[in-house]
């Protein structure tokens, strides 16, 4: 059967409207709020996942469970949906294209094996440069002794990260020098790595962008980002320190590349914004992204229901912001006095005036363990900023 999965023929499938089953693959958090948006919409959702109790899981009218390569547990989500998405870049690329013979498949394996792969993902940053924009930081592919040898000065202090697999600041190492870099690469076991130079950086940017298989795309406003310890911290909206310059050339970068990829569906792309304004293209996520969660509460559509829109064929919705927003993540740390276990004082968040809770259903807080996020709407951002430092307090989160 031919690939269902170019532009081209994806323009000519009908819509797949409700009340059709759709499929996701990963039974995780995103899974979950893509499922409840897109049974807000009348659909049906099955989830393929290997593990038995998971946050999609807890949801979808179907939760298949399989590996993500088991070809029975594949055909099984094919066979019930018209079309299937992903909820985390590490699904194997040979995955999707075994559903797209049979299925629509958005995104397709193509997007999501350039962003598995940070060696794949800085080539098609620089090669998209000349309509994109903007560049990645200067980097070297690691992957012998010799590789260490042979790094320019110019490169240090920066950080080394492994090509696959690393997230919420896993797989990543801060080196100052050539000893450093060997050091690091040992620790993790000697994959091939990817060493980027420190940069000097002002502030970091989402800018979440979908696209249709018509080829029509939207950009989200502006989200800026704070991590601690690897994992994102809050998302504030609009980005206290973003200009209307950097804004602008960020949004034209993102739909660039997006169209560049032939994407369909969410993705989220992450840039740096240096001292002196330069905007540099960091690193892109092939689905809705923690960033992005503020659109549940601050926009006409949220990046989940966009992202049902786009899998099924839809007409892209409404981008636009209502409110001010501070999404601040949730970790399982917030349910722990010193070693002692205890319910957070959710009472005293909800009576918060903008305060909107999402948890994930987990059952198991763990310390840096995303267990939900709180998104803090109001009339004004300084407002918002106001709740969020009530709630940082409340929850004993240094603000």
């Amino acid at each position: 059967m031919s690939d269902l999965n170019t532009t081209q023929g994806a323009a000519i499938l009908p819509a797949a409207n409700p009340p059709a089953w759709l499929g996701v693959m990963g039974g995780g958090q995103l899974g979950r709020m893509f499922a409840q948006a897109a049974q807000s919409m009348g659909y049906q959702v099955a989830v393929l996942e290997p593990a038995d109790e998971c946050p999609a899981g807890q949801v979808a009218q179907r939760l298949v469970n399989a590996g993500y390569s088991d070809a029975a547990g594949l055909d099984a989500l094919a066979a019930q949906c018209l079309a299937v998405t992903t909820e985390f870049e590490n699904v194997p690329a040979d995955s999707l294209s075994r559903l797209a013979q049979s299925v629509f498949v958005a995104p397709d394996a193509r997007g999501v094996s350039v962003a598995q792969d940070r060696i794949a993902e800085k080539r098609f940053f620089v090669d998209c440069a000349p309509k994109s924009g903007v560049l990645p930081a200067p980097h070297k592919v690691i992957a012998s002794d010799a590789d260490i040898d042979a790094i320019d000065d110019d490169l240090l202090p920066g950080i080394l990260k492994t090509v696959r697999m690393g997230y919420d600041g896993k797989g990543q190492v801060r080196v100052r020098t050539r000893d450093d870099v060997r050091a690091a690469f040992e620790g993790m076991g000697q994959v091939t790595c990817l060493l980027e130079k420190m940069l000097p950086l002002a502030y970091e940017v989402s800018v979440l962008t979908a696209r249709g298989a018509d080829g029509h795309s939207v950009v989200y406003p502006i989200a800026e980002n704070v991590h601690r310890d690897g994992i994102l911290f809050t998302t504030t909206v609009p980005g206290p320190n973003v200009s209307n310059a950097s804004a602008e050339l960020a949004q034209q970068a993102a739909q660039a590349l997006v169209a560049e990829l032939g994407y369909v569906g969410v993705l989220c792309i992450e840039f740096f914004v240096l001292d002196d304004g330069t905007l540099v293209v960091n690193e892109m996520a092939p689905r809705p992204h923690n960033s992005g969660h503020y659109t549940m509460d601050a926009c006409v559509t949220s990046q989940f229901a966009q992202q049902v829109r786009a899998m099924a064929r839809l007409p892209l919705g409404d981008v636009r912001q209502h409110s001010p927003a501070v999404m601040l993540n949730i970790l399982g740390d917030v349910w722990f006095d010193g070693e002692t276990l205890r319910e957070p004082a959710w009472d005293r968040i909800l009576a918060l005036p903008g305060a909107n809770l999402h948890l994930y259903g987990k059952d198991d807080p763990r310390r840096g363990r995303k267990m939900g996020h709180l998104t803090l709407v109001a009339a004004t951002l300084e407002e918002a900023q106001q709740q969020l430092q009530q709630a940082c307090s409340i929850l004993g989160i240094a603000p």
